[in-house]
């Protein structure tokens, strides 16, 4: 693998012309997605904005054009009509000034004025390397043009380290103030979030408080990606909380998560109602974002990185490293948090596949009505060798790659399991060319992971009581190479 400079890290990129031979190159990869978002080139990772306007879903994704590597990160911007088919637009905001000289970090989108405003962190770094993190403000007005402010709103706040990032925008009808959740850490290197507000979207924002989380002020040494959203009047903090272990996540210490709960937003206390529940139990997930402007307060719109930070994929030596997971509408039953995919995900389907040839294409659904125990084997061999084994029995769902070929990350572990609350009945297994997504039950639970096969790791065995469907899967996203 390539070794990269600082330099080359953070050098400016200027024109599509630097990287059309590397999109032609990453074209003909064996791991591309067909129905997921994935970079043009280079590398994804956090989903940036995303938000409803003008009969138009937009979203955003950290953007790294040169390399499978962490650089000097953009904003770019693709964009949708029905959540399922997604078409490229372009780099939405540049690195282009001194408080964002080191990358345009991730943030998120309000709706007003009839335009959309993007709110992020500029990543700033002295000439000694100290970073300095600035809560940046850019209106993407419903022309097309792009408006960046010249100031930031906020720099960083002395009482706390120098991780400060990830502006969640927040209007509340009920007082008519705007508030910005920041992820942060303290200076003794506890996960918080902080917490400013103003009675405009644009300007004059003060520093209102740090969050009290009752229960949970040693959780992480940073919280990331911060969110307030409220379901059928049930709040929910969803965060990233960092280096801290969980059990059944092996020796996992990055995880994204949430706490139901209730939010006192004039004393800046989330009470939780119990325990931290991950949100994804498989290998490869993490910086949820909800949509904004959805305008449904029985529902939430979630999609996020299929990926982890300090990671590395099997596509990194194609050029090119991470995509977005489907994204997934949550919903609370009996205070519990429910994920279930789009119902338009059936347009994608195309031809049933006929199970008894055990082979599986390249993309697809698989669906599976069960009692009693499963042992399920995917991207197997056609001798039944190796492959992805999904078993369950004695209450306990188990996802289990390290038969593949191809390890990766196997430090944090192979094995992912989860205790479910009702027996197993019923799995929806989504597949792309390099990934997989276990919907369980109707959303009590989730698994989602990378997995990069080889041509002879197509095949699927079962043993079961119950019925299996197969469709192969048409695509739904459309890779133009547009910058």
């Amino acid at each position: 693998m390539k070794e990269w400079t600082k330099e080359e890290r953070y050098r400016q990129f200027n024109n599509k012309n630097e990287i059309s031979n590397l999109y032609d190159k990453i074209q003909n990869s064996k791991y591309r997605q067909i129905f997921h978002i994935q970079p043009i080139t280079g590398l994804l990772n956090d989903p940036n904005g995303f938000v409803y306007h003008n009969k138009t879903w937009h979203l955003f994704y950290q953007w790294f054009p040169f390399g499978a590597v962490h650089g000097l990160k953009h904003w770019y911007h693709v964009t949708s009509t029905n959540l399922i088919t997604w078409k490229n637009k372009g780099v939405c905001i540049y690195p282009d000034c001194i408080y964002d000289n080191k990358g345009a970090y991730s943030g998120s989108a309000l709706v007003t004025d009839q335009s959309i405003y993007l709110y992020y962190t500029g990543n700033h770094r002295d000439e000694n390397w100290h970073r300095h993190s600035y809560t940046c403000l850019v209106n993407l007005r419903d022309d097309g043009t792009v408006h960046k402010y010249s100031k930031p709103l906020f720099g960083p706040h002395p009482s706390y380290s120098e991780h400060q990032r990830d502006p969640k925008i927040i209007y509340r009808q009920e007082d008519q103030t705007y508030y910005l959740l920041i992820g942060a850490q303290t200076l003794n290197k506890k996960g918080c979030v902080i917490i400013y507000k103003s009675s405009h979207h644009n300007k004059d924002f003060s520093f209102a408080g740090e969050l009290k989380v009752p229960g949970f002020e040693d959780f992480g040494d940073m919280w990331e990606c911060p969110s307030i959203e409220t379901i059928d009047n049930q709040d929910i903090l969803i965060f990233c909380p960092q280096h801290i272990y969980l059990e059944n996540r092996e020796q996992e210490y990055n995880h994204n998560g949430y706490l139901l709960g209730k939010m006192d937003w004039k004393n800046l206390i989330f009470t939780p109602s119990g325990h931290f529940h991950v949100l994804d139990f498989g290998f490869d997930s993490y910086a949820a974002e909800c949509a904004a402007n959805i305008n449904d307060s029985k529902k939430a719109i979630l999609i996020a990185w299929m990926g982890l930070p300090d990671s590395s994929y099997p596509s990194d030596n194609d050029c090119w490293q991470g995509c977005l997971t489907m994204p997934r509408e949550l919903r609370i039953e009996n205070r519990r948090l429910l994920q279930k995919p789009l119902e338009g995900f059936k347009i994608l389907r195309d031809q049933r596949i006929d199970t008894t040839t055990h082979k599986l294409p390249q993309a697809c659904e698989i669906e599976i009505h069960c009692q009693g125990n499963l042992n399920l084997l995917l991207f197997s061999k056609k001798d039944q060798t190796g492959g992805l084994r999904i078993q369950y029995t004695h209450h306990t769902l188990t996802v289990d790659r390290s038969r593949l070929h191809n390890h990766f990350n196997k430090e944090r572990g192979e094995i992912r399991s989860r205790v479910l609350e009702n027996d197993l009945y019923h799995l929806r297994i989504f597949i792309d060319t390099s990934s997989i997504e276990i919907y369980v039950n109707d959303g009590e639970s989730l698994f989602t992971s990378r997995v990069f096969l080889e041509e002879d790791e197509h095949y699927i065995y079962y043993q079961y009581q119950g019925s299996i469907q197969i469709w192969s899967l048409k695509p739904a996203v459309f890779n133009e190479f547009i910058v």
